[in-house]
């Protein structure tokens, strides 16, 4: 399946430990509530959900460095909190996984949280605890002057992970892009809404489908020739290095100067596409830092993804559960096709 197997079970099994992250971005609360549903409300035409458990799980920017932590890495985390009981829920679990929460600036705004409502495998319902406004001056500038002391510090590289909440404004974005290519430092970023401006020079930015439509401000049919063409006028538009488009069930695609690449999605039964995407930038984003080939990175990330949708609910993912199945595709056949770009 891969294009050098020995250098990416040697990345897992030990140079990913070496990898230092900064995330910067939207950091969230995951909380669960899940049970069984046997009878319908008498005050309304609605299911009536029997809550057998509650759990909560780092979302959003917290779940991308949770998966970089649980890969191996030395990681770092910047973003805003309020100060509610979300934010101590939050903490705790961030405590219990050993990850630094110094990074984690407390601002007038609810912690980002998304509840869902869960009977079996099926989401019934969400309400989500937000502001989207964008954070204050003030706050723009604790969040670059982390990062820059982080950079002074040494990294291997950058996440934005941009949610629209109010975290990656242009100033975070454009500080974050410049500092790190100042220092030679690789960026990768997981874009939201039109506004591409800010991640302009990034070296590496990853869309799906709805997010290329959105800077476009055009619809973009999900098949090769069409995404390719999309994805090069992008690229060069905002002069990124390389686009990697996720692509639901068509796999993911990888936009570079001289050629695009696509890679089909591998089957596996979908239960829950919370976090998925979390868990394909952390883990591309580890791979490509720790030097491995972009197209080894993307089917590092595309096998990732595969395991966590099989899961229920948001998913972290482990380095020992994606060695265990980058050996189980050891000699496999390479399925993906190679387009000369023109």
């Amino acid at each position: 399946m891969f294009k050098n197997c020995d250098t990416v079970i040697t990345f897992l099994e030990h140079k990913a430990r070496s990898i230092r992250v900064l995330v910067v971005g939207d950091v969230m609360l995951d909380r669960y509530y899940s049970g069984d549903v046997r009878r319908i409300s008498p005050e309304a035409p609605i299911p009536v959900v029997s809550v057998k458990g509650e759990r909560d799980i780092l979302g959003g920017a917290a779940n991308v460095a949770l998966n970089l932590l649980q890969l191996g890495c030395g990681v770092k985390l910047v973003g805003v909190v309020g100060g509610d009981d979300n934010r101590k829920r939050l903490l705790s679990i961030m405590k219990d996984t050993g990850m630094d929460e110094a990074g984690l600036i407390i601002d007038d705004r609810p912690t980002t949280t998304k509840l869902r409502v869960i009977s079996g495998q099926q989401q019934m319902l969400r309400l989500d605890f937000e502001t989207t406004r964008a954070i204050s001056r003030k706050t723009e500038q604790r969040i670059n002057t982390y990062i820059e002391t982080e950079l002074e510090r040494g990294l291997d590289g950058i996440i934005i992970s941009d949610y629209a909440k109010g975290v990656c404004t242009t100033a975070v974005c454009k500080f974050a892009i410049a500092q790190a290519a100042a220092r030679h430092i690789p960026v990768l970023v997981d874009p939201k809404g039109a506004n591409w401006k800010k991640y302009a020079g990034a070296p590496y930015i990853k869309p799906n489908i709805k997010e290329l439509e959105d800077v476009l401000c055009k619809r973009v049919v999900n098949e090769n020739n069409a995404v390719e063409r999309a994805g090069v006028r992008v690229k060069n538009r905002f002069n990124i290095d390389s686009l990697i488009l996720t692509r639901s069930e068509k796999g993911l695609s990888l936009v570079t100067g001289d050629k695009t690449i696509h890679v089909p999605a591998l089957c596996q039964d979908v239960f829950d596409v919370s976090g998925a995407g979390d868990t394909v930038i952390a883990t591309m984003g580890a791979a490509l830092f720790g030097g491995i080939e972009k197209i080894d990175a993307i089917l590092l990330a595309n096998l990732a993804a595969s395991i966590v949708i099989g899961k229920v609910g948001t998913y972290a993912i482990h380095a020992r559960e994606l060695l265990e199945a980058v050996c189980a595709k050891r000699g496999t056949n390479l399925n993906w096709q190679e387009v000369a770009h023109q």
